[in-house]
């Protein structure tokens, strides 16, 4: 199940004497907004500030740089894959959570993320490689290893299958797929990367 703490902000036309957690909440949602329409190069502190309706001052009070606030907006928004599926096979299991992480992709903050990997330069890259392994890489190679331990136990799976080179392979495919190929990852593709790649990496070995 994908849970987000991501929500359109009502109070963006509420008072602008908003203060503490509730301003800066609407500034990190205008922030999510900007870079999902116009993208981290068009992103400009001023225009969170407008978005937000409130002054860019406020904005600089908070967070001295962009990077230093989008990146405090995706760890605060990006959704969570919250327990690993468990289908009763490891292909439908994989399935499930493929289409999980892609929603968290296709999420107003995951568009965010994918513009700020498509767009940042490398010295800015490195800025946010703690969000994009934290908020989506890490979560998911951990319930990967579930779904794959959980396989192994029902013997559908190799026992030496849970290992970092293997568990490494969705993350790196989509995000692969997604910031070079533009790829919108259809259930067609999925299924093709778990019956094609997946399963037969994870099949045990034929004495």
């Amino acid at each position: 199940m994908v849970t987000s703490r991501w929500t359109a902000d009502p109070a963006r036309t509420a008072s602008p004497r908003r203060r503490g957690v509730v301003l800066e909440r609407a500034i990190m949602d205008a922030a999510l907004e900007q870079l999902g329409t116009v993208g981290w190069k068009g992103l400009t502190m001023e225009g969170v500030a407008a978005g937000a309706r409130t002054g860019k001052a406020a904005v600089y009070r908070r967070w001295p740089s962009k990077e230093d606030l989008v990146a405090d907006a995706l760890v605060a928004g990006l959704p969570r894959v919250e327990t690993a599926p468990d289908l009763g096979s490891v292909r439908e299991d994989l399935l499930a959570l493929c289409r999980e992480v892609r929603e968290i992709m296709y999420s107003p903050p995951g568009v965010a993320l994918r513009a700020v990997i498509h767009e940042c330069d490398d010295v800015r890259a490195e800025r946010f490689q703690d969000v994009i392994v934290g908020g989506v890489i890490g979560p998911t190679v951990t319930l990967l290893r579930e779904v794959v331990t959980r396989g192994i136990e029902r013997g559908e799976v190799r026992s030496d299958a849970a290992n970092s080179h293997v568990l490494d392979v969705i993350p790196a495919m989509m995000m692969y797929r997604s910031k070079v190929c533009g790829s919108e990852w259809s259930d067609q593709d999925l299924k093709e990367m778990i019956d094609r790649l997946m399963l037969p990496l994870l099949r045990p070995h034929r004495v």
